[in-house]
């Protein structure tokens, strides 16, 4: 303003000796100037209805939201200026090649703060906390400033007695490349985006309901590298923001405990009574609380319903046969929910009709839907938002993309059709496709609860109990319908009819009750003694067991994706006669007159994938640490390594199975129909994929130091790399005829020595909460680089004396090729 002020003082004690026609001309200039867009008189708040005039289209709610030609305003009550709000972004809509849409982007607490001619859009910090009554308080004040994500010039102000309201314009703040609104910068960085293309950066629609606003809005950036119509130059997505009101009084919270799967919220809580700072973390949950009428009902043992239900809609667009598959895994966890003291705790509706309520949506925050989204991913998932200050979940939408059906077909086949005349063929019937779908909804719904996987469960089974039928049929396939446990592989055609998948088991009663049951009137601190002892009482019943989800480096491998019961050898060898069983057969269970042999292809591309997943369960075993957390009041320790014998067995079994060409797999029946080429080269991918895994720097570390705490009790790096050798190289003892599977294995075998030799540091990578592990390795100061010098020199050494031996002119060659290879790796020029 001071620009307005002098400078036209200036000008005028300039041109005092003027004529009063130059002064006019300077009059009339600064009149034409300010009557402009973004001169003080367009910047003057005016009158409601100059601003909100009659040509507006108004839809009502926690805001008013109202449209003037392309204008967008927001009318917020001012009652609403500094009440917390939740912001939850998500790309709704994606170009080929991005991703499914659904995903969150940017969570954010935010803060409307009302100034005298602008509106603050402040950013809200929960990540650190002390009491408003601590002296700490003002510190922790002081260092955590809410920024201003945006501010708004206030347009108009609406004069109510009752109900006053603020006026401003939206439409830069989605229009415009606002980061925290746009796309992340990891696509950013990945599609090398330079800007944000503003005429092709628009506003979809904007929608309020009682609890939360909606707006979609269209950003298009220019980038150098599109994943899709590059010769645009440009990439467009639709991005859905939803600002959600929180509670004023927020729920108590459930502290965490690792030895109970959640997922949680947490914060830097300076105000406690230790010497350092200290974060504390709490369970994501609804708020299920005793009616006041029922609380004596309740302290007697007796079910109660909770004041307020979890609802979950199915979407009108479900296909009208899912719906009540879909139902029936939602009120599946009814008797989780009994455990923790409510009934009828979790219930599925229809939504109402177009005519009963025709402002009835999904995107209403007072409604959970299980969305139908017509879309190609094989997949579903179950997200949910949840108010940081104290956990409550307030909203949960399960997407359910159609084709999750041909990923359940694909498993359901290959994991049962041994066994299972239902699981044969391309398309099952309703009933089961039915069942299959409750068997998904059912797990989605737990996530949606606040249960991560629990890929430690499925390992509490003995591998033979799974064959039992009236084990299976009382207890399911695992103690939790959490784990990635999928069907039953393990039982064969003679056991009769054993349960083929989890139901809502052992575990997943114990967590809700844990993370549910009201403990009444205690504070959540003093809830924690409570929760311990629960924990306590099963301690070491590996029913009762969490293991966390593992990406990157399996360390835990009694923790593992896809697998069942105690013993990966003894699974897996189940799982592959079964397997030897479907593969004869896959022409047969796949033909149709017609019909292409695409399914064909298909579904032995999935007998290959779950060959896989039995060699990655038993390498796992080799190099592996079991883990199972405990505290201060629980005996023996949290980390143990695999055993020895065991870990020999594991490689004995790869051996055996993998390493000597599963000749069983190669069916040029199959191959001949499906492709020209290619079956040399799986077979390659598949060993070389499991070799690798068991030559990995964390696995090779983990034994060294499992050999320097234990001793002659370990299996030694050497012992391992030793055996690997002599089966991997067995041909070398007695001149044989190396087939080309073999020779494949071979040279690959020499690679990964040679990148051994080679490879930089493996350093410590985030955890991701406990997800990712890893272990730190410096290669050049590692007995890893020792040993995988030594084993080069010893084959060296051995192929050397199998050269005149060998009769077979392709063998010959080979042997030849690798010494000369291993010459270079050790010799380099």
């Amino acid at each position: 303003m001071f620009k307005y002020i002098i400078a036209p003082l200036a000008l005028l004690l300039f041109f005092s000796n003027s004529t009063t026609a130059e002064a006019q001309i300077f009059k009339k200039k600064k009149t034409e100037n300010s009557n402009k867009k973004g001169g003080d008189k367009d910047e003057k708040i005016k009158p409601y209805d100059k601003v909100i005039t009659k040509e507006a289209t108004t839809d009502q709610g926690l805001f008013n939201v109202h449209m003037v030609k392309d204008d967008h305003f927001y009318e917020i009550p001012d009652s609403l200026f500094n009440r917390e709000m939740l912001m939850v972004s998500r790309i709704s809509k994606t170009a080929t090649g991005i991703g499914f849409g659904g995903g969150k982007i940017n969570t954010q607490v935010l803060r409307w703060e009302k100034k005298p001619k602008k509106v603050l859009l402040r950013v809200v910090s929960h990540d650190i906390y002390a009491a408003d009554s601590l002296p700490i308080h003002e510190a922790v004040v002081n260092s955590n400033f809410e920024p201003v994500l945006y501010a708004f010039d206030i347009k108009a102000f609406k004069k109510d007695s009752v109900h006053p309201a603020t006026v401003i314009q939206v439409n830069d703040f989605f229009e415009k490349d606002v980061p925290a609104l746009g796309m992340p910068d990891g696509y950013r960085e990945n599609y090398k985006v330079s800007r944000l293309d503003e005429p092709r950066s628009y506003i979809e629609s904007l929608k309020s309901y009682p609890l939360n606003v909606e707006a979609r809005h269209v950003k298009t950036y220019l980038a150098k590298e599109s994943p899709s119509n590059g010769s645009l130059g440009s990439i467009s997505i639709e991005i859905n923001n939803s600002m959600i009101l929180l509670p004023r009084e927020p729920m108590k919270r459930r502290y965490f405990d690792e030895r109970v799967g959640w997922f949680t919220s947490g914060q830097t809580d300076y105000g406690l009574d230790v010497q350092e700072s200290k974060t504390v973390t709490y369970l994501d949950r609804w708020r299920l609380e005793v009616k006041d009428e029922d609380l004596e009902k309740f302290k007697r043992g007796e079910l109660v319903e909770p004041k307020k239900q979890i609802v979950y809609y199915i979407d009108r667009a479900t296909p009208k046969k899912w719906v009540p598959f879909i139902k029936q895994g939602i009120e599946d966890w009814q008797v989780a929910f009994e455990e923790a003291g409510f009934k009828n705790a979790i219930i599925a509706k229809d939504p109402p009709s177009v005519e009963e309520d025709p402002e009835w949506s999904p995107e209403d925050v007072r409604y959970s839907v299980v969305r139908y989204l017509a879309s190609p991913i094989p997949n579903a998932n179950g997200p949910h938002v949840s108010d940081p200050r104290s956990g409550e979940i307030l909203e949960s939408d399960i997407n359910w993309y159609h084709n999750v059906m041909t990923l359940l077909r694909n498993w359901f086949f290959v994991q049962t059709a041994a066994i299972n005349d239902e699981a044969r063929g391309i398309a099952f019937k309703d009933e089961i496709m039915g069942r299959l779908i409750r068997f998904v909804s059912a797990h989605e719904v737990g996530h949606t609860l606040g249960l991560p996987h629990n890929m430690g469960s499925s390992v509490a089974y003995p591998v033979d109990s799974l064959r039992s039928v009236s084990f299976t049929k009382k207890y399911g396939a695992a103690p939790s319908i959490m784990d990635y446990a999928r069907f039953n592989y393990i039982a064969q055609p003679e056991d009769g009819d054993v349960a083929l998948m989890p139901d809502i088991g052992i575990y997943d009663k114990y967590a809700i009750k844990w993370g549910y049951k009201p403990i009444l009137n205690t504070s959540a601190e003093d809830e924690e003694k409570v929760l311990d002892q629960w924990i306590l009482e099963h301690a070491g019943d590996p029913l009762y067991r969490f293991g966390h989800q593992q990406v990157g480096d399996v360390v835990d491998p009694s923790s593992q994706t896809e697998d069942l019961g105690d013993d990966a050898i003894k699974a897996s060898a189940y799982g592959i006669q079964n397997l030897k069983r479907i593969v004869p057969n896959l022409i047969t269970w796949t033909q149709e007159d017609g019909k292409t042999y695409k399914d064909l292809e298909k579904l032995y591309e999935q007998v290959i994938a779950q060959f896989n997943r039995y060699m990655g369960h038993v390498s796992n075993n080799i190099g592996g640490v079991y883990e199972h957390h405990k505290t201060y009041d629980q005996a023996g320790p949290v980390y143990t390594a695999v055993s020895k014998e065991h870990q020999e067995n594991c490689l004995s079994f790869l051996q055996e199975q993998l390493f000597a060409t599963p000749e069983w797999l190669l069916d040029q029946n199959i191959f001949n129909k499906v492709q020209y080429s290619g079956f040399v080269e799986d077979v390659r991918k598949m060993q070389v994929r499991t070799l690798n895994n068991i030559l990995s720097l964390g696995k090779l570390q983990r034994l060294i130091e499992n050999e320097t705490a234990n001793g002659a009790e370990a299996y030694t790096l050497v012992e391992m790399m030793k055996n690997l050798r002599d089966g991997v190289w067995s041909e070398l003892r007695n001149g044989k005829t190396i087939d080309t599977y073999r020779r494949n294995l071979q040279k690959a075998h020499v690679d990964r020595l040679e990148f051994l030799m080679t490879t930089e540091n493996q350093n410590k990578q985030p955890d991701f909460g406990g997800y990712q592990k890893s272990t730190v390795v410096n290669t050049s100061q590692s007995d890893i680089r020792s040993v995988a010098r030594a084993e080069l020199s010893n084959l060296q050494r051995n192929i050397k004396g199998a050269i005149s031996r060998t009769r077979d002119a392709m063998s010959k060659y080979h042997l030849q090729d690798v010494e000369k290879r291993i010459d270079l790796i050790l010799n380099p020029r």
